[in-house]
């Protein structure tokens, strides 16, 4: 197992049910892109540690009982870099709404800890999920 599919392995691991030990796995100038974000009002990307353990911390708090499973890691010819495939599940604590989610996580390590993330998700079903609209997408009544 490369460094980075071992930093990918523990990112899915502790995210959420561990972030003190989580924490160590960042780098201090991290940067964790979120391309389909802004389409939920969010950050399109999070540069440095602060930032991104902002947008961690509102994350545990916003989805209950959240977990990653069926995580397929890929490692490539380049130790520093690791692709997952993962899906994840909890429950929206605003809305109580179910979230169920497929993610694709693209990660880059230095000096034995996570520098750069870039992680694509389907923003419709966290739109579904927390009640909001995708921005630049106008409701319809029927």
């Amino acid at each position: 197992m490369s460094i980075a599919t071992a930093l990918l392995q523990q990112h899915l691991d502790w995210l959420v049910d561990d972030p003190q030990q989580w924490q160590q796995l960042i780098a201090d100038n991290i940067v964790w892109d979120l391309p389909y974000a802004p389409s939920l009002g969010h950050p399109l990307k999070l540069d440095g540690r602060e930032s991104v353990l902002r947008h961690a911390g509102w994350f545990a708090g916003a989805v209950e009982d959240f977990r990653f499973f069926d995580a397929i890691l890929t490692a490539t010819d380049d130790p520093e870099h690791a692709i997952a495939r993962v899906r994840g599940e909890g429950r929206i604590a605003a809305t109580g709404r179910a979230y169920r989610q497929e993610y694709v996580i693209f990660l880059t390590a230095e000096d034995g800890r996570i520098v750069h993330l870039r992680e694509y998700f389907d923003p419709v079903q966290a739109a579904l999920a927390l009640d909001a609209p995708v921005v630049g997408v106008p409701s319809r009544s029927i």
